[in-house]
């Protein structure tokens, strides 16, 4: 079957579950059915789309197929951030109660400490991609140790609330923070546009990225800050999926069967989109909110992840 073909059925799946989505025992109430529809649907549109990208290109550039960008520790700085601003200003301060503020203060402090670990780390010429991602790991547990000291010693009622934001949640999202994700988005992704077309190289290796006449240490730099401007955006709007990603990507390589990434970036985009409107249907519909997506998404990533690992661990 040909990729275009394949895209085409992915792209009129996505477009058949939103339908589905959008319509069902609606009841007649239109204009307070798909308002409210479709702000749910333009969140999971716009964190599928971010989480797809940036796994995929940063699979690419890691040269592995079971790595997220969560390994770089952004997922524990989230919940750090938003732990300590309970803990220090307590939950009914502006920076917890203005969802506008405390989206930008995440997505401004996230990008930050990104910028700061690829400034120092790629400093030094010939710095190698996992040393990164072993530093990653280290700020990862960190933070996360972190965020646990300050949440058994702040009032159980407000770890209450920060116990909400430690599942990524499609239920409740302020829709005012829509447009600013939107926008930051869609800027993103115009700057770094242009480098997808080094990513068919990249994923070759370093050396044989460079003896093809690719400036790697520029291009990967750039690449991985548009990866963590990303993931920042969508943990910041919805919180931390953990084994979205590796899903969606895993299944992309399975569908598409190629390594050129004008296929493979729209196909992973438009699984996300059908993972997450098909999933937020089923918890919906069949589970009648007794469960979140995101519990659903990170228990079948998980059993994904142990079969690639058994499947790698075979070919060793």
């Amino acid at each position: 079957m040909a990729y275009k073909t394949k895209t085409g059925i992915l792209a009129v799946a996505a477009l058949c579950l939103v339908a589905v989505f959008m319509t069902i025992k609606a009841g007649g109430n239109w204009d307070y059915i798909l308002p409210k529809r479709g702000m749910k649907v333009l969140a999971i549109i716009l964190t599928g789309s971010a989480i797809a990208y940036a796994t995929l290109v940063f699979q690419t550039i890691a040269n592995n197929r079971i790595l997220t960008p969560s390994i770089m520790g952004l997922d524990s700085l989230y919940m750090m951030i938003q732990t300590f601003v309970i803990f220090v200003f307590g939950s009914k301060t502006r920076p917890v109660m203005d969802s506008n503020l405390n989206f930008l203060l995440c997505v401004g402090l996230m990008v930050l400490f990104s910028a700061i670990l690829y400034k120092v780390l790629f400093k030094r010429d010939q710095q190698n991609i996992y040393y990164l991602l072993l530093i990653g790991i280290i700020f990862g547990t960190l933070f996360q140790s972190l965020a646990t000291f300050w949440q058994v010693l702040i009032d159980p009622n407000e770890f209450q609330i920060v116990q909400d934001k430690m599942f990524a949640s499609f239920n409740n999202i302020n829709t005012k923070l829509l447009g600013i994700a939107g926008v930051l988005m869609v800027l993103v992704f115009a700057y770094f546009w242009r480098f997808n077309k080094y990513l068919d190289v990249l994923s070759l290796g370093r050396e044989q990225a460079i003896n093809l006449g690719v400036d790697y240490d520029y291009v990967v730099k750039r690449l991985l800050i548009g990866v963590a401007i990303l993931i920042s955006i969508a943990t910041a709007l919805v919180g931390p999926i953990t084994f979205l990603g590796l899903l969606v990507v895993n299944v992309t390589y399975e569908f598409m069967k190629t390594y050129r990434h004008s296929y493979l970036i729209p196909a992973s985009m438009l699984i996300s989109v059908i993972a997450l409107v098909g999933g937020q249907l089923v918890v919906e519909r069949v589970f009648t909110f007794s469960t979140t997506l995101s519990v659903i998404i990170n228990f079948v990533g998980g059993i994904y992840f142990i079969y690639l690992l058994l499947k790698e661990s075979k070919s060793w």
